[in-house]
């Protein structure tokens, strides 16, 4: 499907139905898979031929659904897993191992910051958490000789920082490491980073993916650029015999196409579990097929709401790359020229309380944890998820009292604004 746009992909990529096949991808719910042979099975477990045997490693449902996504997003290979945490997780643990070292940008989402900073401390990974606005020098300090992997978001959830793909591609590169960006709030409707140097992709594809808050998933595609074999001695993961698959080495026998994925379905996926089922991937599809329709749809709703927001006299910031007056503008423009997302952030005038008042008079933006709904979503954290925090420790943590932050769905944008202009005027 390469020489196909995206629209095309969306609806067709990852699955050609035969003479009288089903036209819809089959949801293959099945734990296991029969074989006639021993012998013909042994090959599976020694890597020498394709098929599936139980579906915590592999499911042709969810093979389907991944090859559309590496197809999307221009890579050579991909895998669905349970969560978009799990996704990240995999990707980096994959890479490093005890005494290793991670390169990040601290814009990220705070579940992935906890993932990085303390989970997987405790396994003995440590990390240096770099600005998204670093200069080349100040990444080129973060590194060290232990470092293997370098990770950012695309658009932050819930900062909105827009990563500059190309700088921390460049560094990692010079550093002989590969770049992990979470694509997830632009799609690779909006944004492709693999085109911009980024060597492996992640996805929560239970936001724009799915799209309709239905099943929660997550997406790993490899770029199929990234030579471990020339740098075996940092990657023995890849680049030596691994003994728990008869020695092979994945970098030699796969090559940089097909060596990371294989090794994180064969080894990770096997360890932890974390498998899609087929039925959340055959969800997740129905979701990918009108993905390239929705996307500009919540763009020009978030475009709407954040310039109506802006010019509101009871609003005092707002966060959107939209925005010419945003910091992230001319960033937002290079990489994302077709728009980002339809999340906005703002805060009020008023502080906690018109926050409060705010949230109360939404009737169409449901108070949710939830963000890239096909329906308006909201969420104060201050009130919800952060609520055990003061007023001091909210600001610390960049989640100030009077903080909103709205996803924008599919409704006409008119309603939209008429409902948060209600909300706005309930404020005393």
């Amino acid at each position: 499907m390469n020489n196909y746009r995206m629209g095309t992909k969306c609806v067709q990529a990852g699955y050609k139905p035969g003479n009288g096949e089903p036209r819809q991808i089959p949801i293959i719910q099945s734990t296991t898979f029969k074989y006639d042979t021993s012998e013909d099975m042994g090959k599976l477990f020694d890597l020498e031929a394709e098929g599936y045997f139980y579906s915590r490693l592999q499911n042709p449902t969810c093979d389907h659904v991944a090859a559309k996504i590496a197809a999307m997003e221009g890579g050579t290979a991909a895998m669905l897993t349970s969560s978009g945490q799990a996704a990240n997780f995999m990707a980096l643990f994959n890479i490093c191992e005890c005494g290793d070292h991670i390169v990040a940008s601290s814009s990220i989402y705070g579940g992935t910051f906890n993932l990085i900073s303390v989970t997987m401390a405790k396994m003995g990974i440590t990390a240096t958490f770099v600005s998204p606005d670093a200069t080349e020098e100040e990444l080129n300090a973060a590194f060290k000789p232990n470092t293997k992997v370098m990770f950012g978001e695309t658009i932050a959830n819930p900062a909105l920082t827009v990563l500059d793909i190309e700088l921390f591609a460049k560094v990692a590169h010079e550093h002989g490491v590969p770049l992990v960006v979470d694509n997830t709030f632009p799609t690779p409707v909006n944004c492709r980073p693999i085109e911009w140097g980024a060597d492996i992709v992640t996805h929560s594809t239970t936001k724009y993916m799915d799209g309709h808050g239905a099943a929660l998933g997550g997406a790993i595609i490899d770029g199929g650029h990234f030579d471990w074999m020339a740098r075996k001695d940092r990657y023995p993961g890849l680049c030596t015999p691994d003994e728990s698959y008869h020695g092979i080495t994945y970098a030699e026998k796969f090559g940089k196409e097909g060596a990371f994925i294989t090794k994180c379905t064969a080894q990770l996926m096997r360890d932890f579990g974390s498998m899609q089922s087929p039925n959340s991937a055959f969800i997740l599809n129905l979701g990918l097929e009108s993905l390239h329709v929705r996307m500009p749809k919540h763009v020009e709703n978030g475009q709407a709401v954040a310039e109506f927001l802006e010019s509101h006299p009871k609003v005092a910031y707002v966060n959107y790359p939209g925005l010419p007056s945003n910091k992230y503008y001319d960033r937002a423009k290079k990489y994302l020229p077709n728009g980002g997302c339809g999340v906005v952030s703002f805060g009020l005038k008023g502080g906690r309380e018109a926050a409060s008042t705010f949230m109360q008079n939404l009737k169409l933006g449901a108070i949710e944890t939830h963000v890239a709904d096909a329906r308006t979503c909201c969420l104060n954290p201050a009130t919800s998820t952060h609520r055990q925090m003061t007023d001091e420790q909210l600001i610390e943590a960049g989640v100030p009292a009077e903080l909103i932050r709205i996803s924008l769905g599919l409704e006409d944008k008119e309603d939209l604004i008429a409902d948060i202009s209600n909300a706005l005027d309930a404020i005393k």
